[in-house]
């Protein structure tokens, strides 16, 4: 497997535009969609999910993204998360999983992930700066678990799309099958997604990376990466 060891993840980036094409979603990012829940009483304290990885389409150019669950990040500089990475890298795909708690890089799980697999994720706050790191790959049948300290402020929680960093600016992202997160849970109960709580990934000006309405529970949705 080969893995680029100056890609970074990032908080959220906001993208400044007034195009009246995006002024349906809630906000605008250069290297984030998907949804957000920003706090209102409570601090969140877990997040939990299930995703597919998807498939990586070949490419002429070198191109990263992740797909993730995480708590913070939205408007500070603090993120616990866990996710997958589906890059296309020296004319072949690559899949793997991966934690991290900025700011220090990832971390790899060093366990098979492969498109089409369906991936759970959960992160837990066990006390005051311990937390619980999981995350399952419940087609090939493993589970990782680890855990460590993180002191954020816990006021906002995602399920994103990210096309992380390199040199210090967004990527391009590959082109992607449908991304699908399902079984989403914020404190243990379904986000009841709506439209504020919605992102699109604009870089230069060019939409990329588009989140479809929620399901009718509110507790799920697909990532669209736009061709």
């Amino acid at each position: 497997m080969s893995v680029l060891t100056n890609k970074r993840r990032k908080p959220c980036e906001p993208y400044r535009s007034k195009t009246r094409a995006v002024q349906r979603y809630g906000w605008i990012s250069s290297n984030w969609s998907g949804y957000v829940k920003r706090k209102s009483r409570q601090a969140y304290r877990r997040i939990s999910a299930e995703w597919t990885v998807p498939y990586v389409f070949p490419s002429s150019r070198t191109s990263y993204s992740s797909a993730w669950i995480g708590i913070d990040g939205f408007t500070n500089n603090d993120l616990i998360q866990t996710g997958t990475a589906h890059d296309w890298i020296q004319g072949r795909p690559v899949y793997y999983a991966w934690w991290e708690i900025l700011p220090d890089t990832e971390t790899i799980i060093h366990q098979p992930v492969n498109a089409g697999d369906c991936m759970r994720g959960i992160i837990t706050k066990i006390t005051r700066h311990t937390w619980c790191i999981h995350l399952s790959n419940l087609t090939k049948g493993w589970t990782f678990r680890t855990v460590q300290r993180y002191s954020g402020p816990q006021s906002s929680a995602e399920w994103i799309v990210e096309a992380p960093s390199i040199g210090g600016s967004p990527a391009l992202i590959p082109r992607l099958s449908p991304i699908s997160f399902r079984m989403c849970r914020l404190n243990g109960r379904p986000p009841a997604f709506s439209t504020k709580d919605k992102g699109i990934m604009v870089q230069n000006q060019r939409v990329l990376s588009v989140p479809w309405p929620p399901n009718s529970c509110r507790d799920g949705f697909i990532v669209r990466r736009v061709r």
